[in-house]
């Protein structure tokens, strides 16, 4: 179906400024409606399951488009984030990722990449930026954006979160603690089984951690705190965590010895205890029902962009694709907000982008990924359909 553009349309020779205004307001109404009929009009073809997918082409972007829905009805349906070398922190392309998830909890239908990272040419590559809670273990702590997260009781949020995590020694004092990650200023930095392969790759004096004669242990949660043990040897063992010291600690006295207790607090605000589900991300793209303001680097540049977005009825993983003239050029965040708002979301946000880009759906990829293959990533996010419980 051809329109014709609005910038096309000519206004008849020798009307006065008034008529030539009203006319231009309707002219761009029009258009506006025609553009609005040409990018909606595609229905959702239903895949079972609650699951529905729709493809969007629009030609002035050039835009395309692709979106999963599913029902947030179906109690039997959950999302859940998925790592990139499997159950540890590292690199691996999206259907890797979902091929590794464990049987037991269900069958991916559908499945979007994830949070910013580090890719394979930096140090730490695999390192998530943001927050990142998988069912219920603490992976890796907040970054200064917005993250999506769902609570005990099921509901999604997007929201900053802040972290307070601390290391208490045995005389007391107490210490910033990071995460699976980089060692930064002043913060010991703690590194799970999840992030082994990230801890080895950390330099500096290092204390090994065991698990307490009582107590609990692994895995790490989110607002909960747990007792360590100093081991008396380095050795790796599947149930032990390591802790990298800073420079000022190296400087000092051993702060802990072989054998003396320490104390781990992840504490965050909100308080995110018993949360299964976290993904950082951002920035919000639509709050309320209202589009939010580009706040990122590069938010007006198009790009190939993912999202996450939800309803009170249904959740959506959104595509588009970019750097392909002729098919699509991507989108700048305030377009992506808009499109994302006029799909009917009252909440979304916005997830990793350029060539990290994929959407899966019950085993095929539906996009274009840039770079004409799957890029590998830190994290994903996955729908899982739950098992029927006998």
């Amino acid at each position: 179906m051809n329109h014709l553009p609005v910038s096309e349309l000519s206004l008849p020779v020798g009307r006065n400024a008034g008529q030539r205004d009203r006319f231009h307001r309707v002219a761009k109404f029009l258009g506006l409606l025609l553009f609005s009929l040409r990018v909606w009009a595609g229905p959702f073809r239903d895949t079972g399951d609650g699951v529905s997918v729709r493809e969007d082409s629009v030609p002035s972007g050039p835009w395309a488009i692709s979106i999963v829905r599913f029902e947030r009805s179906r109690t039997n349906l959950t999302l859940m984030p998925t790592l990139g070398d499997g159950r540890r922190l590292g690199l691996g392309t999206l259907t890797e990722q979902i091929a590794a998830v464990p049987p037991e909890l269900g069958t991916p239908l559908a499945a979007i990449n994830g949070d910013f990272y580090r890719t394979e040419q930096e140090p730490f590559s695999g390192d998530p930026r943001g927050l990142l809670i998988a069912g219920g273990e603490l992976l890796s702590a907040p970054a200064e954006r917005e993250c999506f997260w769902i609570d005990t009781n099921g509901v999604p949020h997007i929201g900053f979160v802040r972290a307070s995590f601390a290391i208490t020694w045995p005389d007391g004092s107490r210490s910033p603690l990071g995460l699976n990650g980089e060692p930064d200023g002043d913060a010991a930095v703690l590194f799970t089984p999840a992030g082994a392969a990230l801890g080895r790759q950390a330099s500096g004096a290092r204390l090994t951690l065991q698990a307490p004669t009582n107590g609990p242990w692994l895995p790490v949660r989110a607002g909960e705190s747990v007792s360590a043990v100093v081991a008396a040897d380095n050795a790796r063992r599947t149930n032990r965590m390591t802790l990298v010291l800073p420079g000022f600690l190296r400087r000092l006295s051993p702060p802990a010895a072989p054998g003396q207790t320490v104390r781990l607090s992840f504490d965050t605000t909100p308080d995110l205890r018993g949360v299964p589900t976290a993904l950082g991300g951002g920035p919000a793209l639509v709050r309320d029902g209202k589009v939010q303001p580009a706040r990122a680097v590069k938010s007006n540049v198009r790009h190939p962009r993912s999202a996450l977005g939800w309803n009170a009825e249904h959740f959506f993983l959104v595509t588009v694709d970019g750097r392909q003239p002729g098919w699509s050029d991507g989108m700048t965040l305030p377009e992506l907000a808009n499109y994302l708002q006029k799909l009917g979301c009252t909440e979304a946000i916005n997830l990793d982008g350029g060539g990290s880009t994929e959407l899966w759906l019950r085993g095929a990829i539906v996009n274009r990924p840039c770079y004409g293959h799957e890029r590998q990533t830190a994290t994903g996010l996955v729908l899982v359909l739950r098992p029927t419980r006998r």
